[in-house]
């Protein structure tokens, strides 16, 4: 069996319309992306934002009618003559299986890799967390969650109490634990993530080491001697507060998930409390760690 693929490029109010025109069509699968590259970043809670130049591609059985959806296309949502919808026509593959091949082990430091169980990493004596995609964020292979691995991987974590504040796959407290952390603390405020998680500590023989909490905002009766946020720099400025009070006196604080053009205004709301170390950036993104001052509680 073959697919055909249409492509065309509507504005942002137009999206809601056209995914239900092309489902109403028969379309088996739609896909909404940027079509000039102006990422949409940080919409707020709830909101759904697209591009204002939106490419929707529309997935459809070979024997769709391609003159019926063009009109269809046309004169529901007046497209430009400039801009015409294409067609492509795909062969049959399994696509799962196509998707997987892209996933490839990959090194943090000089001893740390994240691997998929169906991969062999290349150095059998290297520190290795087993991790296969999945629906909660953090494979890897993001610059945020990358900056992340590469500090842990640099860092003498034995002995250490963790705490992963959004830890969405678990990734990062699992690579702590594997790395020489006595114990972990995820928090994370979707139940889904909390569960790939555990899923994830189990498949990696730490989930004894590994405690899971749900929550909105940061517990404040636990401390511990690094304490990690990979998530956005609005909701980062807005926690300092209670994920200052997580980090033990002389710990450290790992803020990721910035963008470079947003550092100084996270820093701003933690340099009370906090001596910045170093800024690592990868593409737009940027990592932050920082040491807590002496006699901070």
């Amino acid at each position: 069996m073959a697919w055909l693929q249409i492509k065309l490029l509507i504005a942002a109010e137009q999206a809601e319309v056209a995914e239900q025109l092309c489902l109403a069509q028969g379309a088996v699968a739609i896909t909404l992306s940027d079509a000039q590259d102006n990422p949409v970043l940080e919409p707020l809670p709830g909101e759904t934002r697209l591009w204002q130049q939106t490419e929707l591609v529309a997935l459809y059985d070979e024997s769709i009618d391609i003159s019926t959806i063009t009109s269809e296309l046309q004169m529901t949502l007046l497209l430009s003559e400039q801009h015409p919808p294409t067609f492509e026509r795909l062969a049959d593959k399994a696509w799962e299986r196509e998707a997987l091949t892209n996933w490839k082990p990959i090194c943090f430091g000089d001893r740390l890799w994240i691997c998929p169980s169906w991969q062999m990493v290349p150095d059998p004596a290297a520190v290795t967390v087993t991790l296969d995609p999945g629906l909660a964020f953090g494979t890897g292979s993001h610059p945020t969650t990358a900056l992340c691995l590469n500090w842990l991987a640099q860092q003498p974590l034995a002995g250490k109490r963790i705490i992963d504040f959004g830890c969405g796959s678990g990734i990062l407290a699992i690579a702590a634990l594997k790395l020489g952390a006595v114990s972990a603390l995820g928090i994370d405020q979707e139940p889904q993530a909390l569960m790939a998680t555990r899923d994830n500590a189990e498949h990696n023989q730490v989930a004894d080491r590994l405690q899971l909490r749900e929550t909105d905002t940061p517990p404040t009766n636990e401390v511990a001697d690094i304490v990690v946020a990979n998530i956005l720099a609005e909701p980062l400025k807005q926690l300092a507060p209670q994920l200052s009070q997580l980090v033990l006196p002389g710990g450290w604080l790992l803020l990721s998930g910035i963008l470079s053009s947003q550092a100084e205004a996270v820093m701003g709301a933690y340099q009370e409390n906090f001596t910045f170390k170093t800024r690592q950036t990868e593409q737009e993104w940027c990592c932050l760690s920082a040491i807590k001052h002496p006699g901070k509680f």
